[in-house]
């Protein structure tokens, strides 16, 4: 069996944040502006390769760059999250009936300790 590497697209949301790499920048940019170099050192690895991740997310609209100085500073861009956010919130009723179904199986147990 032959596994193709995932193509590398920069027009859907859901194919960037795939890439584990990219969701960890989001995550380092929640907290503010980041110049690359940094990104780049807190992710342990070159910063060419960070570069390339930020790209991909500001071709998605998932960042936002400005230059400082002689810096440029990446920052997020949680707008481009929205239609994640609502393609996972279709499965908010799945989870709350699973919620549910544990909720009445432990008040079930709890019943059946008192009853003993």
């Amino acid at each position: 069996m032959t596994v193709m590497a995932r193509a590398a697209t920069t027009s859907d949301v859901f194919n960037a944040i795939a890439e584990p790499r990219r969701r960890e920048i989001l995550v380092l940019l929640r907290t503010g502006e980041r110049p690359v170099a940094q990104l780049a050192q807190q992710l342990g690895m070159p910063q060419p390769g960070a570069s390339k991740h930020l790209r991909v997310l500001r071709e998605v609209g998932l960042v936002q760059d400005r230059k400082s100085g002689k810096q440029r500073l990446y920052g997020l861009d949680a707008r481009g999250l929205r239609r994640v956010h609502e393609w996972t919130g279709g499965f908010e009723q799945f989870w709350n009936e699973g919620f549910d179904r544990l909720d009445e199986y432990v008040q079930d147990l709890k019943q059946a300790r008192q009853a003993d």
